[in-house]
């Protein structure tokens, strides 16, 4: 049967594929530039025969496109809500779903929420800026056409650095070529899984605020990328612009993925593919990394290069965990922009950005560089609370402040409230006790006058009621207890235990454990670690 010569993947290793071609295919060429066989070598082949062992080097090439709906109460060009969850085609008007004579009407919040996502990404912001018509038809774009921006886009030449806590990459900025406005289509719901294929459409999503955010293709491998996806959101929401509920269609991405291949000829570059359809961060890593493996055996069959074939849009099946085609992807000429003649452009003052700029607060990146060297935190350690959103590292920023001991605050933050949080599905604006209260309880863990398994008793009870650690540890008969009871129970403990005395001095002090165990039976209020502590001295006191 014809078919491709097969080529046995012998190691891989990062970016780097180590192969041995096996030609096995009848009457068709190998496209393996690096095999030396000069018996299968780009010519049609009858023969089995084995070839020299060969190294490739590939780099897996990355960029997103990531549309952000903006936290807007009406759409872009209308006043009708932007709400989501209402029923299909209740939300709009003869404006967005392009009646003739409507005009549309700028949002002026919408452009706010844009140029202060901008400004954060450290883009360029041009004075001038204008609609265009983005022509193309689809069922569910009714006018025919998207008002969207071409040329002139209201930002531009910005970067988002990104890093991973535990070292899986170089700490690296991510160029972003543009960010624009423009208004989304509506949404087609395919029936297929019926047998009846009918299609139905809601144009609700029609006109609702879409901020495209364009990368560089600066990524090169699905880690990469998943980390500016994670860093994109947590700025998003740290500005407030987007609720990014990708559930819900806040946030959709679209990833541009080919690879560079060195040869003995040069370094070359497979045709690029858009992937689209996938619902979420973990999709576009495993989409990404299909994607790769699938170009590098389409290269090894075809010897297809960039330019050789038009570039292809893909669907990720998330069932199959596989890319299918869908379509040849459009150049800009076959969308026909032209200025949208019923909007006026739009200027921007250096004024108003610097005003924008001040406004911003601290962002995800300093804070975690704050966390860090102000607060002595581990890279990790920033990286988790910083993560955890805006409110939440504001309440970590009081504990931490209040009770004067960072590394505490961040732990009880990461184990504790996160269970919490967790456990009820909530935010920390939810959390029953405020940080003023923690703190109150944590410096008594601080000072020694309560260990930790007990002051999860207090806080387990706190998180019941408003009152403050003292009066629980009240009610729960929680007491610090005088050094002097405690070394009188530990003499009695010694007196009682003669074998785990000699133990002891036999070099075992692990035999010490059985000693706290029956010091917290005899009062529960006891410190564990202060039992073992005058224990072991007392021991080491006698004869």
């Amino acid at each position: 049967m014809l078919g491709r010569p097969s080529v046995r993947r012998v190691a891989r290793s990062g970016d780097r594929a180590t192969t041995a071609c096996a030609t096995t295919a009848v009457g068709r060429p190998c496209y393996n530039s690096l095999c030396h066989n000069s018996l299968c070598h780009n010519k049609p082949v009858n023969l089995h025969e084995s070839c020299d062992h060969v190294t490739i080097a590939y780099q897996t090439i990355v960029g997103l496109e990531v549309h952000v709906q903006l936290l807007t109460e009406t759409k872009l060009f209308c006043r009708c809500s932007a709400r989501f969850g209402a029923e299909p085609n209740t939300q709009t008007c003869p404006v967005c779903i392009g009646m003739p004579g409507s005009l549309p009407v700028m949002n002026r919040r919408a452009y706010e929420l844009g140029l202060r996502t901008a400004v954060a990404l450290d883009c360029e912001i041009p004075r001038f800026t204008k609609w265009d018509r983005k022509q193309y038809y689809y069922p569910d774009l009714p006018k025919g056409y998207q008002i969207s921006q071409f040329d002139l886009p209201m930002s531009q030449h910005g970067f988002l650095a990104i890093s991973d806590a535990k070292g899986a990459f170089e700490p690296k900025r991510v160029g972003i070529t543009r960010a624009h406005l423009e208004e989304d289509a509506g949404k087609s719901m395919h029936d297929e899984r019926a047998g009846v294929a009918d299609s139905r459409i809601d144009l609700n999503r029609t006109g609702t605020p879409l901020l495209e955010i364009v990368s560089e293709p600066d990524m090169r491998s699905a880690a990469e990328a998943r980390a500016y996806l994670d860093e994109l959101k947590l700025l998003l929401t740290y500005l407030g612009v987007s609720d990014c509920n990708m559930q819900e269609g806040s946030l959709r991405v679209d990833a541009n993925v080919n690879l560079h291949i060195d040869t003995p000829e040069g370094r070359i570059a497979t045709p690029i593919v858009e992937i689209k359809n996938m619902n979420s961060f973990r999709a576009v890593e495993r989409a990404l990394a299909y994607e790769a493996e699938r170009q590098w055996e389409v290269w090894q069959e075809t010897g297809q290069k960039i330019g050789d074939v038009p570039k292809q849009t893909r669907g990720w099946d998330d069932a199959a965990q596989v890319t299918r085609g869908q379509r040849s992807k459009e150049e800009s000429s076959d969308y026909r922009y032209f200025p949208d003649p019923d909007l006026a452009p739009i200027t921007t003052t250096s004024e108003q950005v610097e005003a924008v700029r001040a406004s911003l607060g601290e962002l995800p990146a300093a804070l975690r560089s704050r966390l860090e060297k102000d607060y002595a935190l581990k890279p990790y350690d920033a990286d988790v609370l910083v993560n955890q959103g805006l409110a939440a590292a504001t309440y970590y920023l009081t504990l931490a402040d209040t009770l004067d001991d960072a590394k505490l605050a961040s732990n009880w933050m990461q184990q504790d409230v996160s269970r919490w949080m967790n456990d009820h599905q909530a935010t920390i604006e939810a959390f029953p006790i405020d940080a003023a209260r923690l703190a109150a309880l944590l410096s008594k863990v601080k000072r020694g006058e309560l260990e930790t398994t007990r002051a999860r008793d207090v806080f387990a009870a706190m998180l019941e009621s408003t009152k403050t650690p003292d009066d629980v540890m009240a009610e729960l008969g929680i007491e610090a207890v005088d050094e002097s009871a405690t070394v009188e129970l530990c003499r009695a403990l010694l007196a009682d235990n003669p074998k785990i005395v000699a133990d002891v001095k036999g070099g075992n002090e692990k035999a010490l454990g059985s000693l706290v165990g029956q010091a917290k039976k005899r009062n529960a209020n006891v410190q564990p670690a202060q039992v073992r502590e005058i224990c072991l001295k007392l021991i080491q006191a006698m004869p």
